[in-house]
């Protein structure tokens, strides 16, 4: 007989099947966690590289990030409905086959070579972990005791960082110093041979994700994952019907502050190479500043295992305030001092940037009961906030790269705000008994 589970009502969480099965599953879903921080972040490295193949603007730059998360507006509502239809292990293997299709279209991409066609390649990646996200950050927060979800989602999240930290030593090494442009020194003029054979340099890293991502879909798709069950979703559903999310201070200020965070990490990442090779700043090439770049994730990885552990003993609320006061501090310095100084502040904010976006997370969903799914949903569209990383690169073309800085600093301030006082519950749900198996009902 199945055992019986609750959505607590303190955090929106379930606790499925024994301990065993849970650190089972958590081993399971780390891997996804890494390899979507792992592909996110190869477009850190892709990014000075295809400024250069294609002779693009701070701003022509930056919309291809843009493009990446605008599919995470327009793929998560649908890929809510997807998991609804069938099921948190289904919906993970489609995510990741979905990617691995993304990875494929980059090789013609390459070949021919089209700005176009890489920015439809990045849209379809982008989906797929769309789609990974809203399955798995909510079920994350669901597979353990809900006090512990800031603990564990944070956890999870630092093999995510794991990921986002080896990426740029594998873009650095199979792509930036196998090009010209990686190579080149400021104000090194490409001719049209050295950008096509640089274009094409990018085929077999994104053919060796594929594999991997295909091989990973294999594996979880035989892997017995612990699921809430049709006839669980289908109770959830009834209770939805009798509540409403706007009533939830956590989650409707929570929803901005995602949105607002992820303009402050992409803008960081995404531009951290060309500030780090910048004579006045670290006077690198891009094949060097990629093992910079390497710190900076590094930074987000040991904060978030630091963080796990902290969130078990303080209060998540109070540890997110302390990590964004940091970080506002940090970005000031980048904006106005020079040389390593402005170098090594830029890479501090990883760690300080750390625990957001899990801390925010769990934060926001807390007190959801029934109505948990839809606000993860919400949450995860949020991170097409990241679209507007564009706004930094307009601001970049116009002011300065350093300048436009300013922009984070101010992101890091809303986080603080939503640390103090936005994530404050106002309401919570009443706990809805679901059902769950220990092996999966798809």
């Amino acid at each position: 007989m199945p055992a019986p589970i609750t959505t607590s009502a303190g955090a929106g969480a379930a606790s499925v099947g024994d301990a065993r099965a849970q650190r089972s599953a958590l081993t399971l879903l780390a891997s996804l966690f890494f390899m979507w921080g792992f592909i996110t972040v190869i477009n850190n490295t892709l990014l000075p590289h295809l400024r250069s193949v294609f002779d693009l603007s701070y701003t022509q730059t930056t919309l291809i990030e843009s493009v990446w998360f605008i599919a995470y507006f327009f793929a998560s509502i649908p890929s809510a409905k997807l998991i609804e239809a069938i099921g948190y292990k289904k919906s993970m293997v489609t995510g990741l086959l979905i990617m691995a299709a993304g990875a494929l279209l980059m090789i013609p991409a390459a070949r021919i070579p089209s700005y176009g066609v890489v920015l439809t390649a990045l849209f379809i990646i982008a989906s797929g972990i769309t789609l990974l996200q809203v399955a798995a950050n909510p079920y994350v927060a669901v597979v353990g005791p809900p006090e512990t979800a800031s603990s564990r989602l944070n956890l999870v999240q630092a093999f995510n960082s794991l990921g986002t930290t080896l990426a740029p030593l594998f873009g650095g090494y199979l792509i930036l110093s196998r090009s010209a442009s990686g190579n080149a020194e400021a104000g090194h003029v490409m001719t049209q041979a050295e950008r096509l054979a640089d274009a094409q340099s990018v085929q077999l890293p994104y053919f060796i994700v594929a594999v991997v991502l295909v091989l990973l879909a294999v594996v979880i798709g035989r892997y017995k994952l612990p699921d809430l069950g049709g006839s669980s979703r289908q109770a959830a559903a009834g209770e939805r019907r009798k509540q409403s999310l706007w009533k939830h201070r956590n989650l409707v200020l929570g929803i901005p502050a995602i949105f607002i965070y992820l303009i402050a990490e992409i803008g960081v990442s995404n531009l951290f190479i060309n500030f780090v090779s910048d004579p006045k700043i670290g006077n690198l090439t891009h094949a060097q500043a990629s093992n910079y770049l390497f710190l900076l994730w590094g930074g987000m990885m040991v904060g978030r295992f630091v963080g796990s552990f902290w969130m078990r003993k303080v209060d998540p609320g109070k540890v997110l305030a302390i990590f964004s006061s940091l970080a506002f501090v940090v970005m000031v310095v980048t904006v106005f001092a020079s040389g390593p100084a402005a170098m090594w502040s830029l890479i501090a904010v990883g760690l300080f940037h750390s625990i957001m976006f899990p801390t925010i997370f769990t934060l926001g969903i807390k007190g959801l009961g029934a109505l948990t799914e839809e606000g993860s949903g919400l949450l995860v569209m949020a991170i097409a906030g990241g679209a507007l990383v564009v706004v930094q690169g307009i601001l970049a073309d116009k002011f300065g790269l350093q300048i436009s800085f300013l922009l984070t600093a101010v992101c890091e301030l809303y986080v603080l705000f939503y640390a103090l006082w936005g994530s404050k519950v106002t309401a919570e749900e009443e706990p809805v008994a679901l059902e769950a198996q220990s092996a999966p009902a798809e």
